[in-house]
């Protein structure tokens, strides 16, 4: 499933979306919040920094883009300095926006977070400001949105409409747009508002509403799997959409297609961080996917796995396919063991390499698994943040001048055993008589090896030492080791 999920992420580049919707300019003003006022009980904030980002449907710009997708952006803004500021920021992030319309008698919508740092804790928002006008757009903006919307949906793969209710996204606008993409044969999503009526976003083939959201427009409480389950089948009868797909926070998401039963789609439990931009990046994700032609299911598995890894997050960070793709790893490894192909582990080595994290590696047999080899493991583990153990395949120890009769523990039952020890983070297997070649490939920051292998010569010391990296040599446990256990078991001493 994972090598699947992957697969489609590796096929974004290139995919491209239509985005319609409210964008938005999120501030954030942060500082110390130390001290209550004198003139009211309040906290006072010691202003200390101001950063500014794109939100709305400008934030899924964001995410689409750094999932590695083309993206056209289509919406409105005012000539004002907020304005200015939330082009500056789509243009930098390398999205198009030719289609955002100027309305001068209008401001752009802004969000303003102030966030203090108390007592040394983590930081914490105080108080939110919004700049804003909701009522509808006047008619000749509507109709120039809705023209810049139409021409653009052409060369797009999927058409996305992002809606926080603000009086851009109306019925007129969105019944255009899902003309125009039926004609075309390309698919709309819709991530709604918090409304009591969908009849604006009808004859769109998907809507992504949180279980809020659709216990508001159903009139059901959505208090359990099942119940969002029936509240998603009564919305996709009543407007026609072809899917719901309605995310349940830590239970994952409930796809309800059009004749099928619904599915419940769970997801990794998460520390919840800020679950701001989590459904920015699960709209993001699902359009992603589905513009490189994932099935609904894979589209919303991935969704989850967006939305995980933003609600770890502080504000809204756009999740990168590299991220994607490392916990799609890691979610295979909690099912799978430790152990890894070559190709993977170098491809995850270099994401943590990426993260400041070291590198030791070593290698064995690892028959009967005894109290000498984990005192050995976690003393490597010490040496760096990661520790790889390159395993013997059943035939290369045989070549190794082992009995006939070793090793005595398959190749998969000595993996899972080493697998175990929370000192191991990754297993890898290698069929030569040495791990030569996979000590280049992986290119270990340590490479580590009993006190045994001094006047041996270490395998891959050469080329450890000439990369920058450096060589250790541990001391083993006296008096134990495989042979001496067997000897012990077959009853010679």
């Amino acid at each position: 499933m994972a090598h699947d999920l992957a697969h489609w992420v590796r096929s974004f580049p290139g995919r491209r979306v239509l985005l319609v919707g409210d964008l938005i300019l999120d501030r954030y003003i942060y500082g110390d919040a130390e001290r209550i006022s004198p003139e009211a009980p309040v906290p006072v904030l010691r202003a200390v920094e101001t950063r500014e980002a794109v939100g709305g449907c400008a934030n899924v710009a964001a995410c689409l883009r750094a999932l590695g997708c083309e993206v056209v952006c289509c919406g409105m803004i005012g000539a004002d300095r907020h304005g200015e500021t939330l082009r500056r920021l789509l243009q930098e992030s390398g999205v198009d926006d030719s289609a955002v319309v100027v309305q001068s008698d209008r401001p752009t919508t802004t969000k303003t977070r102030l966030v203090g740092l108390a007592q040394h804790r983590h930081r914490q928002q105080l108080l939110r400001l919004d700049e804003e006008d909701t009522s509808p757009l006047r008619d000749d903006a509507a109709k120039e949105l809705i023209d810049r919307a139409s021409r653009r949906i052409a060369p797009c793969d999927v058409v996305c409409i992002e809606d926080y209710d603000k009086g851009v996204v109306s019925e007129r606008l969105v019944q255009a747009v899902v003309r125009e993409a039926q004609r075309l044969g390309k698919p709309v999503l819709v991530d709604p508002a918090r409304l009591n009526d969908y009849s604006r976003y009808r004859g769109a083939d998907i809507v992504t509403p949180n279980r809020d959201e659709l216990s508001i427009v159903t009139q059901r409480p959505c208090d359990s799997v099942e119940a969002v389950s029936a509240a998603a089948q009564e919305a996709l009868e009543t407007y026609g959409f072809r899917a719901v797909v309605a995310t349940v926070d830590r239970d994952g998401a409930v796809l309800v297609e059009r004749g099928r039963s619904p599915q419940h789609l769970p997801t990794v439990p998460r520390t919840v961080y800020d679950n701001t931009g989590a459904g920015d990046a699960v709209l993001a994700m699902l359009s992603a996917a589905l513009a490189a032609g994932a099935d609904l299911v894979s589209a919303t598995r991935l969704a989850n796995v967006a939305g995980g890894l933003e609600v770890e997050k502080f504000g809204c960070v756009p999740i990168t396919a590299d991220e994607v793709l490392a916990e799609l790893r890691l979610e295979h490894r909690m099912r799978n063991g430790k152990l890894t192909g070559i190709d993977e582990l170098v491809a995850e080595v270099q994401l943590r390499r990426d993260r400041g994290e070291t590198v030791a590696f070593t290698n064995g047999c690892f028959d009967l698994l005894h109290a000498g080899h984990v005192d050995f493991l976690k003393r490597c583990r010490q040496e760096a943040s990661v520790l790889v153990v390159a395993l013997n395949s059943d035939a290369s120890v045989r070549r190794l001048n082992k009995a006939e009769t070793r090793p005595i523990n398959r190749f998969e039952h000595r993996a899972t055993v080493l697998g175990a020890l929370e000192c191991v983070d990754y297993v890898v297997g290698f069929e030569e008589a040495t791990p030569e070649s996979l000590i280049r490939r992986v290119c270990p920051d340590v490479l580590i090896k009993g006190q045994d292998w001094a006047e041996k010569g270490v395998v891959g010391r050469d080329f450890v030492e000439s990369a920058g990296g450096r060589v250790v040599l541990l001391p083993l446990v006296e008096g134990l080791s495989t042979t001496t256990l067997i000897e012990r078991i077959r009853g010679s001493k």
